[in-house]
């Protein structure tokens, strides 16, 4: 794992610490997917909200590419500890929150009605076991967004997402086994 572009383009970032069950994105989908960012112009300045954030790639890799702030939500102790580690060397500021992605007090907890740019990508488990409350928190999300924010949301590849309203319909990208579908609020 590593950074792919920015101010701290080709440096690794500490990955999951023994048997962790965090899933890193490949740098090819990773490269991929802020090309993609990149061509929408969402990433330079954004207030980015990492969910399930394990050790930080994707908010670091904003923060690198000259996101104004991102705040990382990892519930995992062992994982949040590398994040920070991350954060530490990268010598890179975020907000890291201890909390549940998916609970009732999450947008209490962010603090923050102006993000731009969300991440989501929850334990695949998630997907199969309890896909409603996910796609329910993903649409309360967009009470702590801006207009035109853009929400990346991992999956298994065989999952197919519906249009989660106040969100609207995603277009999804499938890459080997996962999808990563973008949902553009107001879009």
């Amino acid at each position: 794992m590593r950074v792919i572009a920015g101010k701290h383009r080709g440096r690794p970032l500490l990955g999951p610490e023994g048997k962790q069950t965090t899933r890193p994105i490949t740098d090819r989908v990773k490269q991929s997917l802020f090309d993609r960012l990149s061509a929408q112009d969402v990433v330079k300045d954004a207030v980015v909200l990492d969910l399930f954030s394990g050790t930080g790639s994707m908010g670091i890799e904003c923060l690198s590419r000259g996101a104004a702030h991102t705040t990382f939500v990892e519930r995992d102790r062992i994982a949040r500890k590398r994040l920070e580690e991350n954060l530490a060397t990268f010598n890179e500021t975020g907000k890291v929150l201890p909390c549940d992605a998916l609970g009732g007090l999450l947008l209490t907890s962010i603090g923050r009605t102006d993000f731009s740019l969300v991440f989501c990508d929850p334990p695949y488990r998630f997907m199969t076991e309890m896909p409603d409350r996910v796609y329910e928190q993903v649409g309360r999300l967009a009470e702590a967004c801006v207009s035109g924010a853009v929400l990346m949301l991992r999956t298994p590849k065989e999952i197919v997402v519906p249009a989660i309203k106040p969100w609207g319909e995603a277009e999804s990208y499938t890459y080997g086994g996962m999808t990563l579908h973008h949902f553009t609020l107001g879009g």
